[in-house]
């Protein structure tokens, strides 16, 4: 695979992706339930933000490093997220030299009873992962492709917990309709699971088909959290991101509702974002 997310460690897109989890996460906290946090897509799980690589781009100027320098009350949502940031940097300091991917903020809020499997099909990427968790028995990482994982992996032996799926989008299309299939099968082995989809926006118009698939997915309910910071079509960029929940935990919107405003006030790249929320389909019977 070509795309190094080294170059866009810290953006917007990370910033929203990762107050999502963050926010999942704390509500499966809130019983004392065992549960499993899977990823398909996990990355090197931690990135060096004055890496040449990621200097190139300077893309988390635009991201996590604008949200530390806000300042007054922010939602409750957004401080956990930032409690996690700092606590993967040097104590004492408020300067954000390293950033969290999502395994490392993952396994910084699960407790000592839950599990996390992540797969990493490339595999010097892999070997950076089993590095910064060799001496965590909750994890278990696998260099394998993560679509096929969730086919022979789940449902987990702890029979709750929620699934992220996170390709790079190199081919988006292609992309999208290996999501569906790895979604479709996924929910046939394990219905009541958490599964959850982060996706680009450049043109909002070519999201119509997968939106359609979300209505008539086999889920019990769908929630779609977005994000924008720029025009929401226009080719030349990604404008803006979403995330899409399926079997979401209970009150998630609401949670949601009170964060996603401020980060498109704070994140918009030219003016204030915008951010949207709905429930594509709600509450099945």
């Amino acid at each position: 695979m070509n795309y190094q997310h080294a170059y866009h460690a810290g953006n917007f897109a990370d910033v929203f992706k990762h107050v999502c989890i963050q926010t999942v996460l704390t509500a499966l906290n809130r019983k004392s339930t065992p549960y499993c946090y899977f990823e398909t897509h996990a990355g090197a799980g931690s990135y060096n933000l004055a890496h040449r690589q990621a200097r190139m781009t300077a893309e988390s100027d635009g991201g996590i490093k604008r949200l530390v320098n806000q300042t007054g009350n922010l939602p409750a949502g957004i401080v956990r997220y930032l409690n996690t940031v700092h606590a993967h940097n040097a104590a004492g300091t408020t300067a954000i030299r390293r950033y969290p991917g999502s395994p490392w903020l993952a396994a910084h809020n699960l407790r000592a009873g839950d599990r996390m499997v992540l797969c990493e099909l490339e595999a010097k990427t892999c070997g950076v992962l089993k590095q910064l968790f060799h001496s965590d028995h909750r994890v278990q990482v696998h260099c394998r492709d993560g679509y096929a994982a969730l086919q022979a992996l789940l449902p987990p032996q702890e029979h709750r917990g929620w699934v992220l799926i996170d390709p790079p989008y190199e081919a988006q299309k292609q992309e999208f309709s290996l999501i569906q299939m790895a979604l479709s099968n996924a929910l046939k082995r394990w219905p009541q699971g958490i599964f959850a989809v982060w996706y680009p926006i450049k043109l909002h118009r070519e999201l119509m088909p997968f939106y359609r698939w979300l209505r008539h997915c086999k889920a019990g309910s769908v929630l779609v959290a977005e994000l924008y910071v720029g025009p929401a079509d226009s080719p030349l960029r990604m404008n803006g991101c979403g995330m899409a929940f399926l079997n979401p935990p209970w009150k998630l919107d609401e949670e949601l509702q009170s964060t996603l405003p401020t980060l498109a006030s704070c994140l918009g790249q030219n003016a204030p974002g915008t951010s949207q929320l709905e429930w594509l389909l709600h509450e099945r019977a």
